[in-house]
């Protein structure tokens, strides 16, 4: 369901009201509507030289994305292009270079969103990494290098498709949020994306109606977890069940499962929704999550979505090749999203929260507004069975279980947290909508003071 918006004041629309349009080339410019909302449209012709770029159509993007940060509208971004024209040279580079910074000067001030409906190689391809959101068809494909570059360089065969097409983006490179058939159908899946944001970095979100009860009981949540502690379920059903009428909307979902990052509602309230997957990797982080979390937290934070954080993770993921790759680092990441973001942020530790990843899942610790937690709720540095083989290593078998099971009864339970004030308050999972939908109204007026410096230095 997408809700019924009035037109954003700062830029009076005309429809397919063109912008430089004669200037030639194969992209295409224009103020236009979608889904009722204003913005401002490039778009790709692949009639004319299979979308190759000449200098005019990098100025031509670089003009659409000044009017968009200027105007203060959301930029959409339809792509399909073979990269920079070769027979202009240097001078086609330096067209999309233009546009390239032009596209990040709109970073954190208005939505940029991209739709990948054929190629896009080398510039395209990176213009693309710069949006905010990706929606890719089933006909597009995207890289730096193609097939022919890599089997001269690498001596192995691959495909186009292979290589760069929707579902290598989908699940390897992440680049994809979202998978759609054709044009049409990527149009609408923009406006989807659309209906949950704001047209600038300083409006809020626009509520959506709805007739789910705010303080609506929310049982089958808590019957969701399994007996055992290393059963598994599916946290998009918990998700499913405290949002508004079920219905949430999740990005890269292919890419990193062990991480579900959706937009959704909550009493009418656009929310951002993290949660870990316990059917994937156990719900624990590593590389290819924390980059995913990261990125989402900022995005949601850029254009004032609150973060509802739903918690049940082990801890990072093992692995020599893993910390060879920067687990460091790209955990880092997590950690750094969120202590840096300022709109509201609600977590509720479901099950396991341990270790790094419990400072890193929006810990009371960096920033966060209001921790909540289930009974079932095991936070601690490790579980029960990894700190006695610690603690007591020495110690015999038996003996060794009778004291696991004493860390288990005395620490692995919320109130050891929430004597300390790291939990504020500890919920049945029936409650749980309820309370996230009353945090979220109390934290709607809330303000940061945010330190004026250039920029801070992001663990990239």
């Amino acid at each position: 369901m997408t809700p019924q918006l009035a037109v954003t004041p700062q830029l009076a629309v005309t429809p397919q009201l063109a912008l430089r349009a004669r200037t030639p080339g194969s992209i295409g410019t224009r103020v236009d509507e979608l889904g009722g909302r204003p913005v401002v449209i490039v778009e790709s012709d692949t009639t004319v030289k299979r979308g190759a770029l000449l200098p005019s159509d990098g100025a031509s993007m670089a003009a659409a994305a000044r009017t968009a940060r200027e105007a203060r509208v959301p930029l959409v971004m339809l792509l399909a292009s073979s990269g920079a024209d070769v027979g202009e040279g240097i001078a086609a580079l330096a067209g999309w270079g233009a546009a390239a910074r032009e596209v990040v000067a709109c970073s954190g001030i208005v939505p940029v969103l991209a739709v990948a409906m054929g190629p896009a190689v080398s510039g395209p391809a990176l213009l693309l990494g710069l949006a905010d959101q990706i929606v890719m068809t089933d006909d597009a494909y995207a890289f730096l290098s193609g097939p022919a570059m890599v089997r001269e360089f690498t001596g192995v065969p691959i495909s186009t498709t292979a290589l760069g097409g929707p579902g290598a983006h989908a699940r390897s490179s992440g680049l994809a949020s979202l998978l759609v058939p054709d044009r049409d159908a990527a149009v609408e899946a923009i406006v989807d994306l659309l209906a949950f944001l704001p047209a600038h970095c300083d409006e809020l979100p626009p509520r959506w109606p709805t007739a789910d009860p705010a303080d609506r009981p929310t049982p089958e949540a808590g019957e969701l977890l399994p007996t055992t502690a290393t059963g598994s379920y599916d946290v998009r059903d918990v998700i499913a069940s405290i949002v508004d009428d079920g219905e949430a909307l999740e990005l890269r979902g292919a890419w990193a499962p062990n991480l579900v990052t959706a937009l959704a509602c909550i009493d009418g309230r656009p929310i951002g929704v993290v949660a870990n997957q316990p059917q994937a990797l156990a719900g624990t982080l590593d590389i290819p999550a924390s980059q995913k979390g990261a990125r989402f937290v900022a995005f949601c934070d850029s254009f004032n979505l609150p973060l509802v954080t739903l918690i049940d993770t082990s801890g990072f993921y093992p692995g020599k090749d893993l910390e060879w790759r920067g687990m460091i680092r790209h955990g880092a990441q997590m950690a750094f999203a969120y202590a840096r973001a300022t709109v509201p942020r609600v977590a509720v530790v479901m099950r396991k929260s341990y270790g790094g990843a419990y400072i890193v899942m929006d810990s009371k610790h960096t920033g966060n507004d209001l921790m909540l937690a289930w009974p079932t709720a095991e936070i601690a540095v490790m579980g029960a069975r990894q700190a006695s083989a610690v603690l007591h290593r020495n110690e015999t078998p038996e003996r060794q279980l009778e004291l696991e099971r004493d860390y288990d009864e005395r620490l692995l339970n919320p109130y050891v947290a929430a004597e300390r004030g790291s939990i504020d308050a500890i919920i049945e999972p029936a409650e749980t909508r309820r309370e996230l939908s009353a945090a979220l109204s109390v934290l709607e007026s809330k303000r940061e003071h945010i330190v004026g410096r250039r920029h801070d230095n992001s663990p990239l």
